[in-house]
């Protein structure tokens, strides 16, 4: 039987096992069919793909964000159309708008359902006397100041991987300031229109900065990454985590506590908090010589392949049905539903900025903590890379 390897680029920064263990038992169902899996590295989905596309050594799958940078590789004819396969076929609806381009093509599939959550340790709530979870971000100030005073620390921040700032305060700093007040600030981000250079602007990188300000920060948070990070929450070191339901395996796993979770509030004192909610990174398959075969692994990625992964994962499948795959934790379960009958919800800041502007957004979120740069400075950076972008994609 002639052999097609086939070659996976996957973005696994926490459960890259799995993603070997998917690869065997594909491989042992389909003998005519190898997968050479390589790991992205560094800090976006964005930055492993371009150095393939220049050298134009592209793999045959590869995980992608659904956002403008993916949504342009399908119209280039980089990204075949998966809109006929079973894993498009059991796709959430409420995801599908996130994979489908201007034209109509269908680019990728949904890893799961994504949403950024706080996580925190219950038995340092109570003993640091907190009866309430905060609602507000200023409410959020006051827990931080009691846990600290009871000898915790109050939250993990990770300076050393920017990805997890831009997908928790980053995100909700914008979706807190800039959603509800902007409707239409998707259409003003694609057109390079959104104003950021203003107070609202500002305030999401002065959050960012005032947490570890206060020294509500872990000592050394600027080389905190992204295993460390966990770790660091789920072994008792820290009272509060931003982290993804992505995570969730881990995340609601800690030693010798309960954890709990509650929606970040950084919303003002008379507003109410909007969540972030969309799909979580998912894959895609290249225009190729091997992408029937390529096709084929996605279905099992997204088929039996899920059932290993979630051994780890414990996220939340992006089906219409689950076809056996565990839900998830309850207490993830209930968040999400909760997050999906909120009347404004944010979006994950890689499906919704252009992908140099991510690529910006990473180090600047670290000058900004390490005083570099001002909140305003950042907010007016932040725009013009938009407005740059826009420019770039409208000639």
């Amino acid at each position: 039987m002639p052999l097609t390897t086939i070659t996976a680029l996957i973005w696994a920064p926490d459960w890259p096992d799995e993603m070997d263990k998917v690869a065997a038992a594909f491989t042992r169902l389909n003998p005519d069919i190898k997968v050479d899996v390589q790991f992205m590295i560094g800090n976006s989905v964005e930055e492993n793909i371009r150095p393939k596309l220049a050298s134009r050594k592209l793999p045959d799958l590869m995980s992608v964000n659904p956002n403008p940078y993916a949504a342009a590789l399908a119209e280039r004819g980089v990204l075949a159309d998966v809109g006929h396969s079973a894993a498009w076929a059991k796709l959430l609806p409420s995801l599908k708008a996130d994979w489908i381009t201007q034209d109509g093509k269908r680019f990728g599939i949904a890893g799961g359902v994504a949403a950024t959550v706080m996580y925190y340790n219950k038995t340092m709530f109570a003993k640091a006397g907190i009866e309430r979870l905060p609602t507000n971000f200023s409410q959020f100030l006051d827990v931080c100041e009691r846990l600290k005073k009871a000898g915790f620390t109050p939250i993990v921040w990770n300076g050393g991987f920017p990805n997890v700032l831009g997908n928790g305060p980053f995100s909700f700093g914008f979706a807190n300031n800039v959603v509800p007040r902007t409707p239409d600030w998707k259409a003003r981000i694609a057109a390079g229109t959104l104003n950021l250079s203003n107070a609202a602007g500002a305030d999401i990188f002065a959050k960012i900065k005032l947490v570890a300000q206060r020294g509500y920060a872990q000592p050394g948070f600027m080389s905190t990454g992204y295993d460390e990070g966990i770790n660091l929450f789920t072994e008792g070191k820290a009272a509060m985590a931003f982290q993804g339901t992505w995570a969730a395996g881990r995340m609601m796993h800690g030693q010798g506590f309960e954890t709990g979770l509650f929606v970040p509030p950084w919303n003002d004192t008379n507003a109410a908090a909007v969540p972030v909610i969309g799909s979580e990174t998912g894959f895609a398959v290249c225009e190729t010589p091997n992408k029937e075969a390529a096709i084929r692994f996605l279905e099992f990625i997204m088929g039996q392949g899920f059932l290993i992964q979630q051994e780890r994962r414990q996220n939340i499948a992006p089906f219409v049905q689950a076809s056996g795959a565990p839900a998830g934790d309850p207490q993830i379960v209930a968040y999400l539903d909760a997050a999906n009958r909120a009347p404004v919800t944010g979006s994950p800041y890689y499906s919704m900025l252009p992908a140099n502007t991510i690529d910006m957004l990473h180090p600047l979120m670290q000058d900004v903590l390490f005083g570099k740069v001002t909140p305003q400075q950042a907010a007016h950076r932040l725009e013009s890379s938009i407005r740059d972008e826009a420019k770039k994609n409208h000639r």
